[in-house]
């Protein structure tokens, strides 16, 4: 192997350099990490990643005859499985290849062939097992040398950085989207202007301000809209920001037609990677209408604020529910150990109804104030509803009335909170928009089962799926405009974006539902939006792979000693072994030491390590640990740091002992004795 090593470096560099060409087509990616396989090892190569869905996609192999390629890829696609098998477990579990040779091994049959030696290479993207590179050979007797297993490995590391660099790209290319979005939908002109005052980009708004097509924009100086005074505090403005500072102040712009306008301008610098000044971007307010400047100064105003206390909520929040958890927790404890005529008692549960209070005003600001989290979570739609109605009284204002309608009895949907609430605004304000003079805004939601045939004929998803209604009595809409009204950019409205069905649209379709509207003139406007129901969560840990069916030893881990000591006061009645560490490498320590427990409680969020590192950690010793995690931060809010598999859960802070025991028992089944009772639980 010494006189190939060379060679194969180039190789593996030139492979290297082919994904980063490709990087952008995961399709393209898969097919040239295949063809490498089996070209620099033989005798075929395949690649068999997971879906977003958690299944795997089709197979890409490749055969150094052509021939074979199809009928192999047959044998050894996993298309829409699982990864629980015994070897995609191995290979998640343990990250090394397996090889698949010799006489104790059955050769694996096909159509037309019979495999007799395989190699099978994790693919670990950011981390996370993303799938396997498969080598195979026919010929009887056939293997691999370590080499060419180490080679393979060196292919895998290739192919998963590549998947990595695509996944970066992907995630750049939907920001780029999303600021070009934001750009092309607020109210204000937006310019960027090079260091003479031609204009190098130009947003919508502008466009109208000026009195100009933007296309027509581009490449003309701001001095033309300007007075003989405008052009001197332009050129002021922009040397100050040549000197690294953003100014703001107000003037006049003489549109194209000679009319003018009073606006508002801020300029900020723009500098490239290294530092060096590179133009200025402008954000021009029109302030003529002073009722509408002042209207628009409040929602910008009112936007900024929300954005702060979303900031500052996020850092509080763990700290304030870790408070509430000890303070509730301890209450509790006090209520159950009390008769119910006690003062005590009175004044425990006094106590455990301010921490409920204090707990739903903390949720109220997390979502007042939420950024996106980029998680999905289950939404129950009463609660949904309920949280958004406030918004719509917002966006609807006095003249229109509000009716929802919606049965205990609704099922959730899985999504994130932050678009589905945004969609459900979009709506109300395109309703309220149709019925300036007032009127009624009507919102329902119930079950429907929608049948395969009818899924066909009409475009909707089939299955379960949540059928909500939005109903306005505002003017409709003409046949032409409504099959014209959820294209981007569309709009009847001459100062309106054209972007709130659509992007509403997006977001249902994005979550694999569907949209339509019903509409007429003076006859209102009806939007049906079906959404796919959550599915069930399983009441026990059946399909949980290798866990226990009895929970006895408990670890508690937890930096904030008051909060693991509550804990373990709540849940040592009902008879579990409790080991408490307040610091995440002391309890690795101790399970690495021979430790055995049977559950994991664990925060998320610690200094030392976090609690799914911690977790991942301790699983490498107990592969079917459960874990409990303990969160002062949603679901939402801890976005991708915590992946939740099927033997894990969150509760958040602070939680009553019902709760943690119901979390407990439904991670792992019942408990292990009734010893000590059951008369601390909430009541």
């Amino acid at each position: 192997m010494g006189v190939m090593a060379y060679p194969l470096r180039y190789a593996l560099a030139d492979l290297a350099l082919a994904l980063s060409r490709v990087s952008h087509d995961p399709a393209a990616v898969q097919s040239t990490a295949a063809r490498a396989a089996a070209d620099m090892i033989g005798d075929g190569g395949g690649v068999q990643l997971l879906r977003d869905d958690g299944r795997y996609d089709r197979i890409t192999y490749h055969h150094i005859d052509d021939e074979r390629s199809a009928s192999l890829a047959r044998v050894l696609d996993h298309a829409d499985q699982l990864p629980d098998d015994d070897f995609s477990t191995a290979l998640a579990a343990s990250r090394r290849p397996i090889v698949l040779a010799g006489d104790g091994v059955e050769p694996l049959a096909g159509e037309e062939h019979e495999i007799h030696a395989a190699v099978l290479c994790p693919v670990i993207v950011d981390n996370t097992y993303a799938g396997y590179l498969v080598l195979t050979r026919e010929a009887p007797g056939s293997s691999y040398s370590t080499a060419e297993v180490e080679l393979a490995r060196d292919i895998a590391g290739e192919l998963a950085l590549a998947c990595s660099s695509a996944r970066a790209l992907e995630r750049l290319r939907a920001s780029e989207e999303r600021y070009r979005r934001v750009l092309e939908t607020i109210p204000e002109g937006v310019l960027q202007l090079d260091h003479d005052g031609v204009i190098t980009y130009a947003n919508e708004p502008i466009g109208v301000v000026l009195g100009m097509p933007r296309s027509q924009l581009v490449g003309v100086s701001l001095r033309g809209f300007l007075n003989d005074q405008g052009q001197k505090e332009l050129n002021r403005r922009i040397n100050e920001c040549m000197q690294g500072r953003s100014t703001v102040g107000a003037t006049r712009l003489m549109r194209a037609d000679g009319s003018q306008r009073s606006v508002r301008m801020s300029m900020m610098p723009l500098t490239d990677d290294h530092g060096t000044f590179n133009g200025v971007v402008c954000m021009v307010t029109d302030t003529t209408d002073h009722i509408d400047a002042r209207g628009l100064k409040r929602q910008l105003d009112h936007l900024r604020r929300l954005d702060s206390l979303g900031q500052l909520i996020g850092g509080i929040s763990h700290d304030f529910n870790n408070l509430l958890t000890v303070v509730g927790g301890s209450a509790e404890m006090i209520t159950a150990t009390t008769p119910e005529d006690h003062p005590t008692h009175k004044l425990a549960a006094d106590i455990l109804e301010a921490v409920g209070t204090g707990r739903t005003l903390t949720h109220q600001l997390l979502a007042f104030g939420r950024s996106e989290g980029n998680r999905p979570e289950i939404i129950p739609i009463p609660d949904l509803l309920t949280d958004v109605q406030s918004l719509f009284s917002r966006t609807l204002g006095e003249h229109i009335g509000l009716d929802l309608a919606f049965g205990p009895d609704v099922w959730p949907v899985r999504a994130e909170r932050g678009p589905l609430e945004q969609a459900l605004v979009n709506l109300a304000a395109n309703a309220r928009d149709a019925m300036l003079h007032g009127g009624m805004l009507r919102v329902a939601a119930m079950n429907e089962v929608i049948e395969a045939d009818k899924a066909r004929a009409e475009g909707i998803p089939p299955g379960r799926l949540v059928h909500m209604v939005i109903t306005d009595t505002g003017v409709g809409m003409t046949e032409e405009v409504r099959k014209r009204a959820l294209e981007p950019f569309f709009t009847t409205r001459p100062t309106a974006a054209g972007l709130g069905l659509a992007t509403t649209a997006g977001i249902v379709q994005g979550l694999g539902g569907h949209i339509e509207l019903e509409s007429a003139p003076r006859m209102g406007t009806t939007v049906h939006l079906y959404l796919p129901a959550a599915e069930e969560k399983p009441a026990s840990a059946e399909g949980r792979q290798g866990a226990p069916s009895v929970i006895g030893r408990v670890l508690i881990v937890e930096d904030q000693p008051e909060v693991a000591q509550l804990v373990q006061r709540l849940i040592e009645p009902a008879g579990y072994a409790i080991t408490v560490a307040t610091d995440a490498l002391q309890a690795v320590t101790q399970v690495a030491g021979g430790a055995q427990p049977d559950l994991l409680i664990t925060d998320v969020v610690m200094p030392t390590m976090t609690g799914p590192e911690l977790a991942a950690a301790l699983r490498t010793h107990r592969p079917d640990l459960p874990v409990l995690y303990m969160s002062g931060y949603t679901a939402a809010s801890l976005g991708p740091q915590l992946h939740l598999d099927d033997n894990s859960m969150l509760i958040e802070k602070p939680f009553t002992r019902s709760t943690l025991l119901g979390a407990i028992r439904t991670l792992a089944g019942p408990q292990p004795s009734t010893q000590g009772n059951e008369a601390g639980s909430a009541k």
